[in-house]
């Protein structure tokens, strides 16, 4: 295709944690480049997810969820930090609210962060499917008197109510020039670090309350074969001796179950036979070293 006839555009999708950016993005996409689970504060980096719509290449950072942690909390503050530095990489800021839960601390926290930076963003409703449109008209109101935002939709990310035209917009608002990205990229996760995500993934869905929030998945060894099958060795780390019987499960089950489940989607992921073996290791103070920090794609906040 001719760069003459192409454009290219950079949102970054923003929101408190369980606001459904992951969900949203990976709808917009079409493909899985964010893993997702109801417990919050499951995305920990700053992940691409990348589209064609006609002649524009759409590219979503999808960042972590925006709360307020505590001074104690290392991990809580690299994550926002994360995401407030994926702001400025964007050519806009669309910021997703969770139209069932409405405007709590987090999101006004959020906007009147955007207000002090003079930012306008775009605001997307989430869930509208489960809100009265009574209550969904008094919600943009109110948000409306709270910050400054360019264009209103309302989608359910879910059921992909609205995002045809979510997606329609996106791409009017992307610039002309040549496409960033392969064709057929949809993400910018290398595959070493999907891997690890998919396993944290499945442990979430699992554990649900009993996963400890200290919890990772570092990818340590990659090996592939001339048959192009791979073999992939992950370790799940915890920070307590007492975590790794929960992650285990009894006799092993659980970390049996989880393993499958991860090796069915990276199987389809990555189109060739995959070999995954999981091992739980106790590493006391890891949210404290800056080396885990770089493994999952976070700056160590001082």
């Amino acid at each position: 295709m001719d760069e003459t006839e192409t454009r290219c555009g950079f949102f970054t999708v923003i929101g408190a944690p369980n606001a459904g950016k992951s969900t949203l993005i990976n709808r917009m996409v079409g493909e899985k480049v964010s893993i997702v689970s109801p417990k919050v504060q499951t995305t920990r980096t700053k992940v691409l997810g990348i589209m064609i719509k006609g002649e524009s290449q759409i590219v979503f950072i999808d960042t972590p969820g925006i709360f307020t942690p505590k001074e104690s909390e290392r991990l809580g503050r690299a994550m926002v930090q994360a995401a407030w530095k994926g702001i400025g990489e964007g050519d806009a800021v669309a910021l997703i609210v969770d139209s069932e839960k409405g405007i709590g601390r987090d999101t006004r926290a959020i906007i009147a962060k955007l207000n002090k930076q003079e930012r306008s963003a775009i605001l997307i409703l989430n869930k509208v499917d489960l809100v009265r449109p009574d209550m969904l008209l008094s919600l943009v109101d109110e948000l409306n008197k709270l910050g400054d935002f360019t264009e209103i939709f309302m989608v359910s990310a879910l059921t992909g109510d609205g995002i045809a035209e979510l997606v329609d917009y996106f791409a009017a608002q992307s610039r002309p020039g040549p496409w960033m990205f392969p064709e057929d990229q949809v993400s910018d996760m290398p595959m070493r670090l999907l891997a690890a995500e998919v396993v944290r993934e499945k442990l979430f869905l699992q554990l649900h309350q009993e996963l400890p929030y200290a919890l990772t998945v570092e990818t340590v060894n990659w090996e592939e074969f001339k048959n192009g099958e791979v073999k992939i060795d992950a370790e799940i780390i915890v920070e307590r001796e007492n975590q790794k019987g929960i992650v285990l499960g009894k006799q092993g089950r659980r970390i049996k179950s989880v393993g499958e489940a991860a090796r069915i989607e990276l199987t389809k992921a990555f189109d060739r036979k995959v070999h995954l073996f999981l091992r739980v290791k106790a590493r006391p103070g890891w949210t404290n070293r800056a080396a885990h920090y770089r493994a999952i794609g976070l700056d160590f906040p001082v």
